[in-house]
């Protein structure tokens, strides 16, 4: 499982993660902010299921 989630779009998907989750806990939004663990978990693994499946890699190739 190699990384397949570049720098910004990491810090991206993290950010929304904690937004999301945050929400929901301070009861802004509904269940479906927990969805946030998703981006979360993606973003702090570095990797992403759905991307090899679209044929996509943002993260920056070694040289």
């Amino acid at each position: 499982m190699t990384s397949n989630v570049g720098g910004i779009d990491r810090i991206l998907r993290i950010v929304v993660g904690l937004i999301l989750i945050g929400l929901t806990l301070t009861g802004n939004i509904g269940l479906w902010g927990w969805l946030g663990i998703v981006p979360l978990a993606t973003g702090a693994i570095g990797w992403c299921a759905l991307y090899p499946i679209l044929g996509l890699n943002t993260c920056p190739t070694k040289k």
